[in-house]
């Protein structure tokens, strides 16, 4: 075999070996840089993903791998390699930051009261406000801090207004 491939020049014997790869040896060098290049790319792609993004990441190229749902159920749990158990929900109940203020109900006479007060924590004119409370129950503010959200359910309820934060 050696005798043949020395009589035979480099660039023929890739095309019979590699018929696909009729390259100049300058073109076959530029395309395995190309490679790394793109593979450098990838990386520091996944390296800037955050924390979800990667977990989505690795759900889908699992399923693209073609990998049981049983082991992307336990690599999506938090399961470590060797097999251990993930710690239960109960163990470590995370603590809610955001909450939602909902007006249930209002005293009929404290309307305008509840409609100015609406307006004085959210962006709303006046016929927004006005609708919001009309339609109770209903969310009038989404996505505030506990501090926040109790002082709003405080100043409503003097006023007349049953609202709860969620």
């Amino acid at each position: 075999m050696r005798a043949i491939t020395n009589k035979i020049p480099s660039k023929i014997l890739l095309k019979r070996i590699f018929p696909a790869f009729s390259l100049s040896s300058h073109s076959l060098s530029t395309s395995i840089e190309t490679k790394s290049q793109k593979l450098d790319r990838i990386a520091n792609e996944l390296l800037s993903l955050n924390p979800v993004e990667l977990h989505d990441y690795s759900i889908l190229f699992g399923m693209r791998m073609g990998l049981k749902n049983s082991a992307l159920a336990s690599l999506s749990a938090g399961a470590s390699p060797s097999g251990s158990a993930p710690p239960t929900a109960e163990a470590e109940p995370k603590e809610k930051t955001l909450f939602d203020v909902k007006l249930e109900k209002f005293d009929a006479g404290a309307k305008i009261k509840i409609i100015k007060e609406v307006r004085s924590f959210t962006d709303l004119g006046l016929k927004e406000a006005k609708d919001m409370v009309e339609k109770a129950p209903g969310f009038l503010k989404k996505g505030v801090t506990k501090e926040e959200g109790e002082a709003i359910v405080e100043k409503l309820k003097a006023i007349g207004a049953t609202v709860v934060l969620e």
